[in-house]
């Protein structure tokens, strides 16, 4: 395993295609905020970091596909996915991942070593063995860390998610094009 002090290899960053987000404990902190209307319509509430969400965005910029893909169904998740205009959103319950990124893939005619993932926790781990580059969160579970070529300094919903996008486009080179050009449409008067 790499850590970020180590960056992605060139050669593997500008080989990826499609970049796959695991939600609860990447884009978020794991945390679920359950309860009901005094009608008795259930609530969820979930974290998500910002500063994560403009990361998925830049990926966007620079090229990539980027999907959501998720082990619970989630109203909260399917919101924040829409809010950043990303149409690959995967709800699948009982954490069946592998069948739905395989469909994915075969969809998008991507292969597996053009998949970037970056996860937490067992469910993801069907996926991750697979993938091109396997990127943990900070406090991931040993199974994970395990076999990640890359992890974050941060936790899952607390900047996780941009440390490891900002880390794939430094990596392509793209980075700072970029952050320049995000600067320059939004300065022009």
């Amino acid at each position: 395993m790499h850590s970020t002090s180590d960056p992605i290899p060139a050669e593997l960053a500008r080989r990826i295609r499609l970049v796959i987000f695991d939600v609860d404990g990447v884009l978020t902190d794991a945390g679920v905020y359950i309860g009901a209307t005094e009608t008795g319509e259930s609530v969820e509430l979930k974290r998500f970091d910002i500063q994560d969400g403009v990361g998925l965005k830049m990926l966007g910029w620079g090229g990539l596909d980027v999907v959501v893909v998720s082990g619970r169904v989630s109203e909260a998740t399917a919101i924040r996915v829409a809010e950043l205009g990303i149409e690959g959103c995967y709800q699948e319950p009982d954490a069946h991942k592998l069948r739905v990124v395989e469909r994915i893939l075969a969809e998008r005619g991507v292969a597996w070593d053009e998949v970037a993932m970056i996860g937490d926790d067992i469910p993801d781990l069907a996926v991750m063995r697979k993938v091109g580059l396997k990127a943990a969160v900070a406090n991931a579970t040993p199974s994970i860390v395990a076999i990640a070529d890359w992890q974050s300094t941060k936790r899952g919903g607390h900047g996780a998610a941009r440390e490891f996008c900002d880390a794939l486009l430094s990596a392509r080179g793209d980075l700072d094009r970029i952050i320049e050009t995000y600067v320059e449409e939004r300065s022009a008067t």
